[in-house]
């Protein structure tokens, strides 16, 4: 009995130890939280937002076929609902171009508009089509480019009656696939064992292995073609601006976390947010050399996954839960804010 009682003193010893380290971070809070929580009228998954060429009004998809829409900048949403033959329908990326845009989904699903979205049109797709569509880029009047989740890329010249191939073959499952401003893609493979990259003008992924026994999370680019990587256990790291096939050394903002990083964006070319599990949310104010946390939004119970910059004063974060957060410079606060 008595060496019963001893273990349990060290396992309740241990478990103390443990919840002292959680809250032992030693990354500086930020000054102010920038972010709102705003109010969003549903509890689909969400998983993409773009605004049209008025600031103003935009639109959030997600899953169970989940369109919202907003005319105050994203600070109130309503939902919009669709004439689809399924309600399932899981709605991955929206993208504008003006008054044009276009939303890509699964399984097999392209909607186009022309007028802000007062209407949609729905845009057949081959049954022979590589994948599901997981990615669209709107690129101009009647253009669009379209990606699958085994990495095809098909482009649009005619409002999408037509589509060319940009790539020969596919690059198999993929867990993110990123696309540059100038075209360019960085795909993670589905375990995160390795990513591959493509450019226009090349007739094939080119695989790359990754750097480290850390799996790959997520990839993307900066305005300025550099490319970020984030890793399990924390890790960012950046490419060499000035040999992008080279990288530079491997960063944890947050040592010892047991929390993921799960996406990154730049508000500015030095200004850095990257959100994790958790209600976790790094801040760089210099591009990657110092890191602060913004423990105002810790309170929120959700992941992190998707950040968006439109303009350096217009940004969101998108989590689980039907969680919304807005960018908003204008408010220092020290809690999670209310929309202006």
């Amino acid at each position: 009995m008595h060496a019963i009682l001893k273990s349990w003193q060290r396992i309740f010893a241990l478990l103390i130890v443990v919840l002292m380290c959680i809250g032992c971070s030693k990354v500086p809070s930020t000054s102010y939280n920038p972010w709102a929580i705003i109010s969003v009228p549903t509890e689909a998954k969400l998983f993409d937002i773009a605004f049209t060429e008025n600031p103003q009004h935009g639109y959030l998809v997600g899953s169970n076929a989940t369109i919202l829409e907003t005319n105050d900048g994203g600070n109130t949403w309503q939902p919009l609902n669709l004439a689809l033959d399924d309600t399932r329908y899981r709605f991955d990326s929206v993208s504008f171009a003006g008054k044009e845009g276009w939303i890509a989904g699964e399984p097999g699903l392209l909607l186009h508009t022309t007028d802000e979205g007062r209407s949609w049109s729905r845009i057949p797709l081959s049954e022979k089509l590589p994948g599901n569509p997981i990615s669209i880029s709107a690129l101009g009047k009647d253009a669009a480019e379209m990606a699958t989740d085994v990495g095809a890329i098909y482009q649009t010249k005619d409002g999408g009656k037509n589509w060319k191939a940009q790539v020969e073959a596919a690059v198999g499952v993929v867990r993110n696939l990123e696309r540059s401003a100038d075209g360019k893609y960085v795909a993670v493979s589905a375990k995160g064992s390795f990513y591959s990259t493509w450019e226009p003008g090349q007739n094939a992924w080119v695989p790359h292995n990754r750097n480290s026994s850390r799996r790959v999370e997520n990839m993307g680019f900066s305005d300025n073609g550099q490319m970020w990587m984030l890793a399990r256990g924390g890790q960012v790291q950046f490419s060499d601006p000035t040999k992008p096939e080279e990288w530079q050394e491997a960063q944890n903002p947050e040592l010892s976390t047991s929390w993921g990083l799960l996406d990154l964006a730049y508000r500015t070319p030095d200004d850095i947010w990257v959100g994790g599990g958790s209600g976790n949310l790094l801040h760089s104010a210099d591009g990657g050399k110092t890191w602060e946390k913004d423990r105002d939004v810790e309170t929120v119970a959700a992941n992190f996954y998707k950040i968006v910059f439109f303009q350096p004063d217009q940004g969101f974060i998108i989590g689980d839960r039907g969680v919304l957060l807005k960018y908003n410079p204008n408010v220092a606060t020290t809690s999670p804010s209310e929309p202006a």
